[in-house]
């Protein structure tokens, strides 16, 4: 991704050569945030916050797809890029798109991944597009609240959810899987100007590809709300992801001396 002043130009740009006008969409309907996360992998890693029930059922089916794509009812291939290909399948209810990414990462480590990704604090380091992200307590219940900055003038997005991290041994495999949802029944106060994504899933596979890289699987859908014309929703997922990969491996390269400064 870019950063924001040169989103934003692209962003407009964009709206230009299409003749739309953006300034009444109150948010995006894309795969996390249009220029911010695409999709929200950043929502997802960590270890488990607090279990919404998530069964053993839902990280094999997860795992699974590293061998095996279920890319039948419908899957169709949107773009490939940076060694991943996305496809996606529309859903008739919301008039969406969910997201399922193959391929592989040129980060040395799947593990060290899935630790870039739970440091909550380290994120702030890297990601422009956070405005605030941390764990919070909701009468009893913990919970990981992130509010994604967005380019002028879409509204922000804010999300509530709960995940889960499984650190697997399949028949001397290692793989790291990670299952995340929005927690709609979590008291969180909804901020003024901020739009909050109750829809949203996530679920993501690593293990070693064995030549020292890291093999990804990952499921996405979330349905942020406001409105949002198809062009804009295509022209985000194809150019976030590859800026994402891109800033997700430099974060990890430096992840060590990140630490190295706590």
């Amino acid at each position: 991704m870019t950063q924001d002043h040169s989103a934003q130009h692209e962003l407009r740009h964009s709206q230009e050569n299409a003749g739309y006008d953006i300034t009444n969409c109150s948010g995006p309907e894309t795969p996390g945030a249009v220029l911010a996360v695409v999709p929200q992998l950043p929502l997802l890693f960590g270890e488990s916050v607090m279990s919404l029930g998530f069964t053993d059922e839902e990280f094999q089916g997860a795992w699974k797809e590293l061998d095996e794509p279920q890319l039948g009812g419908g899957w169709e291939l949107f773009t490939e890029t940076m060694g991943v290909k996305i496809y996606r399948l529309y859903d008739k209810e919301t008039k969406l798109y969910e997201y399922k990414v193959f391929g592989v990462l040129a980060i040395s480590s799947p593990e060290l991944c899935a630790d870039v990704y739970m440091d909550l604090a380290y994120r702030k380091h890297w990601d422009g597009y956070v405005k605030e992200l941390c764990e919070k307590n909701f009468e009893g219940q913990t919970a990981i609240y992130w509010e994604v900055q967005y380019p002028f003038p879409l509204s922000n997005r804010d999300y509530v959810y709960m995940r889960e991290r499984r650190d697997l041994d399949v028949d001397g495999r290692k793989i790291w899987v990670i299952l995340a949802r929005s927690s709609a029944v979590t008291a969180c106060a909804e901020k003024s100007g901020v739009l909050r994504v109750k829809d949203y899933k996530q679920s993501v596979a690593l293990e070693s590809d064995g030549a020292g890289a890291t093999k990804l699987f990952m499921n996405y859908f979330d349905n942020p709300g406001g409105m949002i014309p198809t062009w804009l929703v295509n022209w985000a997922a194809k150019n976030g992801v590859p800026g994402f990969l891109k800033d997700m491996q430099n974060a990890c390269s430096n992840y060590s001396c990140y630490c190295q400064k706590k």
